[in-house]
């Protein structure tokens, strides 16, 4: 494929972002708009780096590195399982989960009861206190791309379908959990599935298989690239 980095006008930012291990979607228009219309040049382009450029058709963009653990890290677990938690504490509150976590909001003012009704299933999450959850939690949706704080009101953006997919997994093993009367089915801690592997993935946090810097990798992407562009010419 013919890769004309002149036209990725956006290539900067967006590698910037998506090595960090940020969700892009249209919250962040520009770099949105330029992946949505040369999606096919980025993925090449990102591939000679060692990493696959994921296009959720949901409105989102994000990296899975190629060599990745089996574990789900730390930050992956405990954003599912606050997911989890959110959906059943709105749905209990009488609220459509999908309505508030599909392009909806929740108040700060609404964490610390939160965080007092299912203070058990947080401590797994080693969060104990509304400074760790706000600082654990919220600030790592934020930082990731998953959520957007406006002035203390949090609104959810299109990468929380990955763990509203997470949520509806687990719910579906307790259903059928009680389906065949059994007892009460202990939740598991959330894994991030692939939709075509079915296999554990990594892709909360930024890279850990290279000590490379963003600014090197990229410049090592378009000097590869520059050189290809002359070999075929």
């Amino acid at each position: 494929m013919n890769i004309d980095l002149k036209e990725m006008t956006q290539l900067a930012p967006i590698f910037r972002e998506l090595f960090k291990g940020y969700h892009l979607s249209r919250s962040e228009p520009e770099c949105y708009a330029q992946l949505s219309t040369m999606q096919d040049q980025y993925r090449a382009l990102f591939k000679g780096l060692g990493f696959e450029l994921v296009c959720d058709p949901r409105g989102f963009y994000y990296f899975v590195p190629e060599q990745m653990g089996a574990q789900v890290n730390k930050t992956a677990q405990r954003l599912a399982l606050f997911t989890f938690i959110l959906v059943e504490h709105l749905a209990d509150q009488g609220r459509d989960p999908l309505s508030v976590l599909d392009g909806g909001s929740i108040g700060r003012d609404e964490l610390p009861a939160l965080l007092e009704k299912y203070r058990d299933l947080f401590m797994q999450a080693e969060v104990t206190t509304h400074e760790e959850l706000e600082e654990k939690v919220i600030r790592r949706l934020t930082q990731l791309g998953f959520a957007e704080d406006s002035n203390g009101v949090y609104r959810f953006l299109p990468p929380m379908h990955r763990f509203l997919d997470v949520c509806l997994a687990v719910q579906h093993d307790r259903d059928l959990a009680a389906s065949l009367h059994s007892t009460d089915l202990e939740l598991r801690a959330p894994v991030l599935m692939d939709d075509d592997s079915g296999d554990a993935i990594i892709p909360i946090d930024s890279p850990e298989e290279t000590n490379e810097s963003e600014e090197d990798a990229l410049a090592r992407a378009m000097a590869e690239e520059r050189a290809a562009q002359e070999e075929d010419a």
